[in-house]
């Protein structure tokens, strides 16, 4: 599997499809390059080639040595798409992954065609931040089953878990298999990296064409905080998807697929 020691850390990255314009698509915090798996065949259909990304401390690529703040994401990114020789490409970022997206449209918009931010936020608030508190205890527990348990049912809605909880049960058994005490002292150094990110009265700053994806069962990132910044974002698109949580492109994953490659086409 391809990997490039950026900043001084080994960043795994995964090329799939041929196309022309180049798609970056962000994890949220708790994702890896491969959580994306069941939408890459529609976005290298529709002629993209897209490029997954882990975070230095998240899926294949290396843990980093420091702690740091959610800015160094910002420049491991300009490193990895300068090795790659990609001058310009379509970013698109999920929770964590769109917090990382919008600073990196504010400190290098030359190197973006067009901006995708679903289910994430602008701003910690007093709400997320407690959630935040009761993940990372969840973690310091080091236990998979227990860490699914109590953090998942803020992640999908309620519809979601009424209609899949066989799969959600399966999902905890490999939780707890696949999540070592290393995953969780990745993690905890990845949930730190917030800091007290606020980028609100930045927001104006970004001038892609962006979208915007809400959710409204959301209550991670609740649609009016994803309101927030398509009114800080000049001119940017807005969309709510009905009966989803804060995972939108697993819990309605065609829906998903359609609006992002909507937005694509209209701004090719």
């Amino acid at each position: 599997m391809p990997e490039v020691k950026i900043n001084g850390v080994d960043i795994f990255y995964k090329i799939t499809g041929d196309g022309d314009r180049v798609l970056v698509i962000l994890n949220g915090i708790m994702m890896s390059a491969e959580s994306w798996g069941g939408l890459l065949p529609s976005f290298t259909k529709a002629g993209y080639r897209v490029l997954n990304v882990d975070f230095r401390d998240q899926g294949k690529s290396q843990s980093s040595p420091v702690t740091y703040t959610i800015s160094q994401h910002v420049e491991d990114l300009k490193g990895l798409l300068e090795h790659l020789g990609i001058a310009k490409c379509n970013l698109m970022g999920i929770s964590y992954g769109g917090q990382v997206s919008m600073l990196f449209a504010l400190t290098y918009p030359h190197m973006l065609e067009t901006l995708i931010l679903a289910n994430t936020m602008a701003r910690l608030t007093q709400y997320l931040i407690a959630i935040g508190e009761s993940w990372d205890e969840a973690a310091k527990l080091k236990d998979g089953k227990k860490f699914f348990r109590l953090a998942m049912p803020l992640i999908y809605s309620d519809t979601f878990y009424e209609k899949n909880w066989k799969w959600l049960k399966d999902r905890e058994e490999l939780f707890s298999k696949i999540l070592t005490a290393e995953w969780f002292e990745r993690y905890l150094r990845l949930s730190s990296s917030h800091g007290d990110y606020d980028i609100v009265q930045h927001l104006t700053g970004i001038e892609v064409p962006t979208l915007v994806i809400a959710s409204d069962k959301d209550i991670i990132t609740p649609y009016h905080e994803l309101l927030l910044i398509h009114e800080g974002i000049k001119d940017s698109k807005f969309i709510i998807i009905p009966e989803a949580g804060h995972a939108s492109c697993y819990e309605k994953m065609e829906e998903f697929i359609l609006i992002v490659l909507g937005f694509l086409a209209i701004n090719d």
